[in-house]
């Protein structure tokens, strides 16, 4: 596969080739390795964390290795319901794993009855395409054909489904327990349960009451390593004359947290800057800028919390991270009342993903540039 050539090599969405893709080594080889030997995974990070370019990044050196496997990805998060899940699946796969013949569309009509396909020119390229539409009241018997045209194909795939825990606010009864039904069978299709919500995660793939308890071999991604951070970034903005010291970026790293999306707009926007050498003056300019555009985004979000929630969410950003929020010094502190408020607070503010507990029990603002507006702007 051909590298991609980008001007800015610090992205901010998608994925392009290895060059502009820093570290995951030990997780990549772990996926492979997994998929390989017939393991299916259960990714699980914060969003924005990095877990999607991974998958990419996986997906993009198993094929470089095999030709002949086929790797899909799609992102549930949106989806509201099975039907809804059942129609980006079948997009994602739906003729993929043939050529465009007439005997291949006989084929795909045989086992997509449900979809009702229709094969169409492309009126840019020419090229055929396949599109399709499915009925509500028949979305579980197109699951089944989805399964039964992967299984049939017998060619190697893996797929990967984004924000899998979103099938867990579906209104249908026993969507987890279906799915697993068809997973569990489906010999030459591997899956990646990629997800962002720890507690929902761990719950479906730990606990003994659900369907897919021990189904996966579990990765959790943590931080990039400042260092191996660093030196990806010092090479990058050396590759074009430029110079980026070694304390500014760990001011980025320390500033964010080690949260990959943040440090890659930093970067990106510093790199898109003339001058070939970087200072903090640089880096406050950039961080001002973002926090300016985003004021009233963030107003917003704050209008839509009791002032509690935001008199603790607040306290908490002031913090950047905290183990205790219901430790008397804390609430002293920052001027909250009970200790069972803060508590009632926090959970609340969990629930909304605005605040996330990480693996050694610090909660710290989910977004770290809203921590950061919270931290210069709210006076408590």
């Amino acid at each position: 596969m051909k590298p991609e050539k980008s001007n800015n090599p610090f992205l901010v969405s998608g994925y392009s080739s290895p060059e502009y893709f820093c570290d995951r080594e030990k997780e990549t080889e772990k996926i492979i390795l997994a998929l390989q030997n017939g393991r299916n995974i259960s990714l699980i990070s914060p969003r924005r964390f990095g877990k999607t370019g991974l998958i990419h990044h996986a997906f993009y050196t198993l094929q470089d290795e095999k030709n002949d496997i086929f790797c899909f990805y799609f992102d549930i998060f949106s989806t509201q319901n099975l039907h809804e899940f059942v129609q980006i699946f079948g997009k994602t796969v739906l003729g993929k794993l043939d050529n465009y013949s007439q005997k291949t569309f006989k084929r795909i009509s045989e086992f997509f009855k449900s979809f009702r396909p229709t094969i169409s020119l492309d009126s840019l390229t020419g090229t055929p395409k396949i599109s399709f539409e499915i009925k509500p009241e028949e979305a579980q018997t197109g699951l089944q054909e989805i399964f039964n045209y992967l299984k049939n194909s017998e060619k190697s795939c893996c797929i990967a489904i984004d924000e899998f825990q979103q099938i867990t606010e579906y209104p249908e009864k026993g969507v987890e327990a279906l799915l697993r039904s068809y997973v569990q069978f489906a010999g030459n299709v591997k899956f990646i349960f990629s997800g962002s919500k720890k507690h929902l995660m761990d719950a479906m793939f730990s606990a003994v009451n659900r369907p897919f308890y021990q189904s996966t071999q579990k990765i959790n991604l943590r931080e990039i390593p400042m260092e191996t951070y660093s030196v990806f970034a010092q090479n990058h903005f050396a590759k074009s004359g430029k110079t980026l010291p070694p304390p500014l970026f760990e001011t980025i790293y320390d500033l964010v947290l080690g949260h990959t999306w943040y440090i890659q707009m930093i970067l990106n926007q510093l790199y898109s800057l003339p001058q070939k050498k970087y200072s903090e003056t640089d880096l406050n300019r950039i961080v001002t800028d973002v926090l300016e555009e985003e004021n009233a985004t963030y107003k917003t979000y704050c209008e839509l919390l009791t002032k509690g929630q935001l008199r603790v969410l607040t306290a908490v950003a002031k913090e950047r991270k905290i183990t205790a929020p219901t430790h008397s010094d804390f609430l002293k502190k920052h001027n909250l009342t009970a200790a069972s408020s803060v508590k009632l607070a926090i959970k609340s503010l969990i629930d909304k993903s605005l605040i996330l507990k990480d693996e050694n029990g610090c909660y710290f603002v989910y977004d770290r540039f809203f921590s950061l507006w919270l931290e210069r702007t709210i006076i408590n």
